[in-house]
């Protein structure tokens, strides 16, 4: 049941209004920093410069190199994969240096997710000014979050396989599913608790479903797209709406058993990304419309107006990711409003949670 503070004296009723903005605001926060790395993230993929750093060492490592031995030491670790030899076989320090330090900011940023998370975290537990049923919730998700991180170096080892120069798409995918658990936890317990009851809103109990399957079709394509990034299947068929010509594709299903076309198969990967995206932006113009033609409170009508925007603009970025061949600052775009489009999707939802 949802904390209701009306049933307590108009004093004490203050205090908790305001220890919940403050635990809020850090859960905000914490989402944003989870949105930055998400973008850091990318930008590291795109520029390929995940395997960089040869060592997982979660104490040490938040430590850069202090001295030119310990980057010679780093650039000949470096050396040793498959990635240089193949890719980058004339790189210098400099240049190794360069892919270096956005591994390394893209780390550091993990790192102090989990040192602004926990800190308050503890602070608000020893001072009361969080409820005691969420502290278990929130103990869980920082769990979540170490759990992250070894899936990160999960990730990233598998770059380092013999005639490997980048990650596994599917190690890469599982990295990016638990980012977006992880966010749609931390931010769902941010609005719950700037807003713990609910809106009666009468008539809207179908237009919070389809927000519902909106939110979750947005995370279905963001799965998709992490396929679509694994196989690098972004850089063929950059047209649209056909590939090559075509509605559907041809080699759609050449991979056998059938089901490894699902994710091992670019031209696969990338129809069924594209088609995943319509279909979402389709499902959320249904709630954009019915949204429209109801009387919402004016939270739960701009919660909708914004969710529609934001799959504009995701959609058309889509677009231009394809017909730029994945230019890196658009591709990073599109990374990042796919979860602010997630964002909107459960802010909608959480409106509609007294849909009748």
């Amino acid at each position: 049941m949802p904390f209701d503070d009306r049933t307590f004296p108009s004093a004490e009723a203050a205090l908790f209004r305001r220890n919940r903005r403050r635990v809020a605001v850090w859960l905000f926060v914490v989402a944003f920093m989870i949105w930055g790395m998400v973008l850091l993230g990318g930008a590291t993929r795109l520029t390929g410069s995940g395997l960089s750093i040869m060592e997982w060492a979660p104490l040490s490592g938040a430590l850069p190199p202090l001295s030119q031995a310990e980057w010679a030491r780093l650039f000949g670790e470096y050396q040793k994969i498959p990635q240089y030899s193949l890719l980058h076989p004339g790189m210098d320090l400099d240049g190794f240096k360069q892919i270096f330090w956005l591994e390394w900011t893209h780390r550091a940023w993990g790192r102090l997710i989990g040192v602004v998370f926990l800190l308050p975290l503890i602070w608000f537990a020893v001072t009361g000014a969080i409820e005691r049923r969420l502290v278990p919730r929130l103990l869980l998700l920082f769990a979540l979050g170490g759990l992250q991180g070894a899936a990160g170096w999960f990730m990233v080892s598998s770059g380092f396989f013999p005639e490997s120069t980048a990650v596994s798409p599917y190690r890469l995918v599982i990295h990016l599913a638990l980012a977006l658990c992880l966010f749609a936890a931390i931010l769902w317990t941010a609005l719950s608790t700037a807003e713990p009851v609910p809106t009666s809103v009468p008539g809207a109990y179908r237009l919070r479903r389809l927000c519902q399957l909106a939110a979750a079709m947005v995370a279905l394509t963001i799965v998709a797209g992490g396929f679509t990034a694994g196989l690098h299947a972004g850089l063929s068929y950059n047209s649209f709406p056909l590939m090559d010509g075509r509605l559907f594709p041809a080699g759609y299903g050449d991979l056998h058993p059938a089901l490894r076309n699902l994710t091992e198969n670019p031209i696969t990967v990338q129809f069924n990304h594209r088609l995943l995206a319509t279909l979402t932006a389709i499902t959320v113009l249904t709630a954009l419309i019915a949204g429209l033609r109801l009387e919402l409170p004016r939270q739960a009508r701009q919660a909708v107006l914004l969710l529609g925007g934001v799959l504009l603009l995701q959609y058309g970025l889509g677009i231009a990711t394809l017909l730029s061949v994945v230019a890196i600052p658009v591709a990073i775009a599109h990374q990042g409003t796919a979860v602010l489009l997630l964002a909107a999707a459960l802010a909608a939802t959480h409106t509609l949670r007294g849909a009748k």
